[in-house]
């Protein structure tokens, strides 16, 4: 096991640029299992899941050609089926909640498919009920089987159903909609997700030849075809990452310029982190945060203290609201941090109240935090991350703590950030992976 050694206080100068987005990554990728075609995708994430999933795919027998670290051609010409039944498989996507995201492009195409139960964060429950409903409608069999803890889903034919989806869940959305742009007929998908992955995800397919309409709305209309073709794609830079690094620079005074942003489809994320009083400006499709000692939550209109919450697309982001949280520790006022989503996430916040914050943790879903305004800086201390964005968020109050932070199990910080020590170190933070 590795960990992090930081030590805190310094600030920060300099330019960084996001990596590729994660969760677009494990749904594109995925779908290069809907051809027998090549597919190549550029600016891809070096991250452990990403990484994990590519390795699944190979030993599918799906052809893999890494140009880089950052960009692959992939062709599933011959993919083994069988292998999906096998232990090796079952041990590999285990451990990665993405490899859920296969099941739609197998259905779609194979008309069978295998899904481990969820690996990934250890974050409340995940469920994949509106993954098998909608699998349901389009027309497959689902049955899960004790004996070797896989979900089994097979689909004769699929075709084409009108659904309501319960909840606006991304990788849910993504999944069907790979599963139904082979299926005979016309889908529509109501209450879909909107979020910028699932449209680079439906842009993608539709250049490899799916007919889908409403793209951008909660509302997909999808006509199958019987064949796709292959494309090439580029990610999105990862807007977790871009609202992580304006969390740094405010957390350590630091003056940092995040390049290539991707500002168009950062919806209300800048909003937000002015909203907590971080100044910051748009320089093209670069974001500018400068020094600032000292920044002011701000209040709603009738002076009552803010809130901030997670909400489906083009909500605010759950993944963002550690962050929050971490950073409206140093304000200057008081903010309610509302994580709707999931019951456990909200739980990395003893560690936070260890380093010296004010916070309240009212409920699994609710924080109240004081904002001590810098008259008091957090204290290093030995901590464990529990997940990839809690453990970001502390490694974030370590840098701006005083004195020296212990960062362990950062194995999940390794998820879903590439290279993060050796970006931030090139900005002038002291920190050491041991």
């Amino acid at each position: 096991m590795h960990s992090f050694e930081v030590t805190g206080g310094k600030k920060l100068k300099g330019e960084i640029v996001p990596q590729g987005a994660k969760n677009e990554a494990l749904q594109i990728i995925s779908a290069v299992l809907l051809t027998p075609e090549k597919v190549t995708i550029n600016n891809i994430p070096d991250i452990l899941d990403v990484n994990l999933l590519i390795e699944l795919l190979g030993e599918m027998n799906v052809k893999t050609e890494r140009h880089s670290r950052h960009s692959c051609t992939f062709r599933a010409d011959n993919v083994d089926i069988d292998y999906l039944r096998g232990d090796a498989y079952k041990k590999k996507s285990g451990r990665l909640r993405g490899s859920v995201m296969l099941a739609g492009p197998l259905l779609a195409r194979y008309r069978k498919a295998f899904i481990p139960k969820p690996g990934g964060d250890k974050i409340g429950r995940r469920r994949l009920d509106t993954h098998i409903v909608g699998f349901e409608k389009l027309g497959a069999q689902f049955t899960y089987h004790n004996e070797d803890g896989f979900f089994h889903l097979a689909a004769p034919e699929l075709k084409g159903a009108y659904m309501l989806l319960d909840e606006p869940s991304v990788t849910g959305t993504a999944n069907i909609v790979m599963a139904a742009v082979m299926a005979k007929g016309t889908t529509t998908i109501y209450n879909a997700a909107c979020e910028p992955y699932l449209q680079q995800l439906c842009k993608m397919l539709s250049r490899m030849g799916a007919n889908i309409r409403g793209i951008g709305s909660n509302m997909l209309t999808i006509t199958g075809v019987d064949y796709l073709g292959g494309t090439e794609h580029s990610m999105l830079p990862d807007m977790i990452e871009v609202g992580s690094f304006i969390g740094l620079a405010a957390m350590t005074q630091s003056e940092i310029i995040i390049k290539n942003a991707g500002i168009e489809h950062l919806g209300q994320i800048p909003d937000k982190f002015r909203q907590l009083g971080i100044q910051l400006q748009f320089r093209g499709d670069d974001i500018y945060i400068p020094e600032q000692e000292v920044y002011e939550i701000q209040t709603f209109l009738d002076g009552s203290v803010m809130t901030i919450y997670d909400h489906p697309w083009p909500g605010f982001t759950p993944d963002l609201l550690s962050i929050v949280l971490v950073v409206a520790t140093q304000a200057k006022g008081s903010v309610l941090v509302h994580q709707k989503m999931f019951e456990s996430r909200l739980f990395f916040v003893d560690k936070l109240i260890d380093m010296g914050a004010q916070i309240i943790l009212c409920d699994p879903h609710r924080a109240a935090v004081i904002g001590l305004g810098r008259e008091q800086n957090l204290r290093g201390i030995t901590m464990s991350s529990p997940d990839i964005r809690a453990g970001v968020s502390l490694l974030i109050a370590a840098l701006s703590a005083e004195g020296k932070s212990v960062i362990q199990n950062i194995e999940q910080i390794d998820r879903g950030y590439q290279y993060i020590d050796e970006r931030l170190k090139q900005l002038g933070a002291q920190i050491e992976r041991v």
